[in-house]
């Protein structure tokens, strides 16, 4: 029997699709969401194959908009009652670094909705639900660059401050309620080799068995953040 379902925001090749095989795995029925419906159904297939008894839905949902976001996770809802939710939106990294004078007031908004507008949007859908179970798992992918700003890092740091902050005010008000929120700072570049352990990149599929752990915490000693980072990393 399913225990309930897990909604993974922002699944592509990498971490996203490696926590929905570890829910798959622990017997939730997972929903994966992204953008592009095309590879969302070929990582679905993916899931399938190699967890045999998974239960995987694919859902398009642009986080940007509201309307998507409410119009995805009545899909998400007709799979069961959402225990988990995972935000895991990419927020690609600037290469070149972008020049502050160079971002446009349109691509800096952007930039802002995404990370903070869009988890706000996915956390007002689960939550009332979790609220009235008395439990439920908020998880929020963060970077280096929620804590720390750069030169030529506007555009990646303020979206992601927002997202931390958010996580921060989310938790000091629903752990009480019995609704977990961590934040996770991933401190480094997650390798998309399932395989590969050269100590100077963060394993996918590790880092999906510590998103794992936070929800299978004791609420005697939750976890709001922590940082994972590789053993090897440069400093």
């Amino acid at each position: 029997m399913a225990k309930g379902v897990v909604a993974v925001v922002g699944v592509g090749p990498g971490l996203g699709l490696s926590v929905a095989r570890r829910f798959a795995r622990g017997g939730y029925i997972v929903a994966i969401l992204a953008r592009n419906y095309g590879k969302l159904m070929k990582f679905a297939e993916e899931l399938v194959e190699k967890e045999a008894e998974a239960q995987v839905a694919a859902i398009r949902i642009d986080c940007s908009n509201s309307k998507s976001v409410t119009e995805a996770f009545e899909g998400v809802h007709s799979l069961g009652c959402v225990e988990v939710l995972v935000y895991n939106t990419n927020t690609p990294f600037p290469s070149p670094l972008s020049k502050f004078t160079n971002i446009t007031a349109e691509a800096f908004q952007l930039s802002l909705t995404t990370p903070a507008m869009g988890a706000f949007y996915c956390v007002q859908q689960v939550l009332p639900g979790m609220l009235e179970r008395k439990k439920g798992t908020i998880v929020f992918t963060g970077a280096t660059a929620s804590i720390r700003g750069g030169a030529g890092f506007s555009e990646l740091a303020c979206g992601k401050f927002a997202l931390r902050a958010l996580s921060q005010c989310l938790a000091r008000e629903f752990h009480p309620q019995g609704v977990h929120v961590a934040h996770v700072i991933i401190d480094g570049i997650i390798s998309t080799q399932r395989d590969k352990d050269d100590g100077k990149t963060l394993n996918a599929n590790a880092i999906a068995e510590i998103y794992w752990q936070l929800h299978n915490q004791d609420k005697s000693a939750w976890t709001q953040e922590l940082d994972l980072r590789p053993c090897c990393e440069k400093f």
